[in-house]
């Protein structure tokens, strides 16, 4: 079976480049096979493994449940963190040069273990790959997955359940309001083992004057049946 690293290095990077610039995101074909989707479905109940856990109705964050893992990471978690950023850190800095947030030498660092220690400077320690769960009735409120001054503007979801089999609705929702104009709704379905990129906050889009940045939120529609899992990668650690 081929290595995780090896399955990302496989992607159309070019093309997840050129989504994420018209749309701000871009969904993949299927990176994780049946089984290890099983495995980390299985790891939900396995209350070792995470540092925390969220019930979203007590904050009104929607409904439904998301957990936390503690470090170290399960491997396979670990390892699509780490390979996943070291293609997404050269689109960062383009579109961090686009707006010109940064000077001239705009850089987030080209790998993950770098960008951590930046985050770890700034007292940003704790781990934010989660697992997702929804029943029937659960949904995700629109939001930004921002845990800090330092954030990688990139993050990924893997969908573990099958849609349609496993699940109904349950679409992934991507929300973007420009200045003085109405908010623009995408709406996503992922097959098992796919993965959606996506920004957590912000874009570039290219205006008369050069490019200016539009804010985005993501979310969940509402699961209509059955039970829905997905996996969480963000970049940047939490204070």
């Amino acid at each position: 079976m081929e290595s995780i690293r090896e399955r990302l290095s496989k992607l159309d990077w070019k093309g997840v480049e050129d989504s994420l610039w018209a749309f701000g995101y871009a969904r993949t074909p299927a990176v994780l096979i049946p089984e290890e989707c099983a495995h980390l479905i299985a790891m939900y109940s396995h209350d070792r493994l995470f540092r925390s856990t969220i019930h979203m109705e007590r904050f009104r964050f929607g409904v439904g449940e998301y957990r936390y893992f503690s470090y170290l990471v399960p491997p396979i978690v670990r390892d699509l963190r780490t390979h996943a950023y070291r293609f997404l850190a050269p689109i960062a800095n383009g579109w961090v040069k686009a707006l010109g947030a940064l000077g001239e030498d705009p850089s987030y660092p080209r790998n993950l273990r770098d960008f951590l220690l930046a985050c770890r400077s700034r007292n940003q320690t704790k781990p934010t790959p989660l697992l997702l769960r929804y029943e029937a009735g659960g949904y995700n409120c629109l939001h930004q997955d921002l845990y800090g001054d330092l954030a990688f503007p990139l993050q990924l979801t893997c969908f573990l359940s099958r849609p349609d089999d496993d699940y109904g609705g349950g679409e992934f929702l991507l929300v973007e309001q420009r200045p003085r104009s109405q908010s623009r709704g995408h709406a996503v379905v992922a097959r098992q083992g796919e993965m959606v990129i996506f920004t957590n906050s912000w874009r570039p889009v290219a205006g008369r004057g050069g490019y200016y940045k539009a804010n985005v939120r993501h979310g969940a529609s509402t699961v209509t049946r059955g039970t829905r899992y997905a996996l969480g990668v963000i970049f940047h650690d939490a204070r």
